[in-house]
């Protein structure tokens, strides 16, 4: 079973693999032809890689923090589990299936991509200052750090839910313009910022 970051890995390997093939089609076909929502996709993409990498550190973290190889958080000690799950982890207190079902079942509506919901995650399994660390690893500031990644989820959001349409001209179908540029960029961004997390939550 693949670890999360190397989890992640992959799955970023698959959203550069999508710039690959806008390049290579590029050269195939003439600039009638649009392949902009390949790098659309490459955003959503990269964005979902970040959601899932968080929500399985979570998990693997959690579970560590209960089989006593993490030390406690308080954000650990608060999460709260239903009595079904209590009864399971008192019957069965040398197994933590249980904690696991409940985790997934509790964070499976919830979306870890805003930096405070990451921050809000990452304590409960790890009790380092989140963003001033991943700041001082990539050499930023903790605000341009945050900022930048707003800016990266509210693209996605402008693509996932409003077909990426420039509502300054309703019904036009004209979208909001993106370049090769644009995704790499963020695709780097969001790579540096998970790697940093690994690297600071462990």
């Amino acid at each position: 079973m693949l670890s999360p970051i190397e989890q992640f890995r992959e799955n970023i390997a698959r959203v550069r693999d999508l710039g690959g093939l806008h390049a290579a089609f590029g050269q195939l076909t003439t600039p009638a032809v649009d392949l902009t929502d390949l790098l659309r996709a490459q955003i959503v993409m990269v964005v979902s890689a970040l959601d899932q990498y968080i929500h399985e550190i979570t998990r693997v973290g959690m579970l560590e923090v209960y089989d006593g190889t993490r030390p406690q958080t308080n954000a650990f000690l608060r999460f709260q589990v239903t009595m079904g799950a209590a009864m399971k982890g008192i019957s069965t207190s040398n197994n933590n299936a249980w904690l696991h079902t409940e985790i997934r079942e509790r964070h499976g509506y919830q979306t870890f991509q805003h930096p405070d919901n990451i921050a809000n995650a990452v304590r409960l399994f790890s009790s380092c200052e989140l963003w001033p660390s991943v700041a001082v690893q990539l050499n930023l500031t903790v605000q341009d750090v945050k900022d930048r990644l707003r800016a990266i989820i509210n693209r996605r959001n402008q693509i996932a839910h409003e077909a990426d349409l420039d509502p300054s001209y309703p019904g036009s179908g004209t979208r909001w313009p993106i370049s090769p540029t644009d995704s790499a960029s963020t695709v780097d961004f969001i790579q540096d910022v998970c790697e940093a997390i690994h690297n600071v939550t462990n």
